[in-house]
């Protein structure tokens, strides 16, 4: 085993081509990156993860796996979002949404949430995440589908609701509402299920692309620039880890 990746809607199973040496593991969840970091496997790499109703990644298990000298990506929703607070760690991150995370153009963890399906359904995504609708809008903006104004608005309102209900169709009554034009959003709908953007996939790609590239050309053991400290918490930390190591079961990531 040289790799671990931790992914759900972002990179749903049926997404997810069989490379020989990289392991798929559910969205990951506190102390799971502990436990695999355990099997000593070459990367790990950070997608899509749970939160809100359980504990979400932990920033010291992500810092106590590069101490150990395993290379930590991140990407795409929860992934980008640790990269970004642990780029100066060395944690790696790629991709747009992490970039806009990193520059401090983006801040709030609530941008990369959807509302998702259990595995048996491939983690279907129910709502649609903020980076993505951005995302979108954005090329519509730039295919002259919608006007600047539109756009604006489009963005606002789809902000302005909790991830839980962010969908096209909530976003597009509520702008009717709004007494936005018919026709703009008439046409924006019509080029939506060929034009919309999948952010949070497509940086999720390019961080199997650029693990893919970095097992094929060698890896050297990470070397970090710090020295963790091993305080009572993390130390009693660990041991609950390693004695409650079964995972629950959600579907916020």
């Amino acid at each position: 085993m040289s790799a671990i990746i931790f992914a759900g809607p972002s990179l749903p199973p049926g997404e997810r081509p069989t490379i020989p040496g990289i392991e798929w593991r559910p969205p990951v969840l506190r102390g799971d990156l502990y436990l695999s970091a355990l099997r000593r496997p070459e990367l790990i790499g950070v997608v899509d993860g749970y939160f809100e109703t359980v504990p979400t990644v932990w920033h010291k298990e992500i810092l106590w796996a590069m101490s150990q000298g395993i290379h930590v990506y991140g990407a795409g929703s929860i992934g980008a979002l640790r990269a970004a607070e642990l780029a100066e760690f060395g944690m790696i991150g790629i991709g747009d949404v992490y970039r806009r995370f990193r520059t401090g153009e983006l801040t709030d963890d609530e941008e990369i949430a959807v509302l998702h399906g259990p595995a048996e359904v491939e983690y279907l995504m129910l709502t649609e995440a903020m980076v993505n609708v951005r995302a979108t809008v954005n090329s519509a903006l730039k295919s002259g589908i919608v006007q600047l104004d539109v756009a604006s608005a489009l963005i606002g309102i789809a902000k302005a609701l909790f991830y839980k209900d962010r969908t096209y169709d909530v976003i597009l009554k509520t702008a009717a509402g709004r007494g936005l034009a018919p026709c703009a959003l008439d046409r924006f709908a019509a080029w939506l299920p060929c034009g919309q953007v999948d952010q949070k996939r497509m940086d999720a790609q390019a961080m199997l692309r650029a693990m893919t590239g970095h097992l094929d050309g060698g890896v050297v053991p990470l070397k970090v620039s710090y020295q963790l400290a091993k305080t009572f918490a993390w130390e009693e930390a660990r041991r609950l880890i390693e004695r409650t190591s079964g995972r629950t079961q959600d579907s916020t990531s």
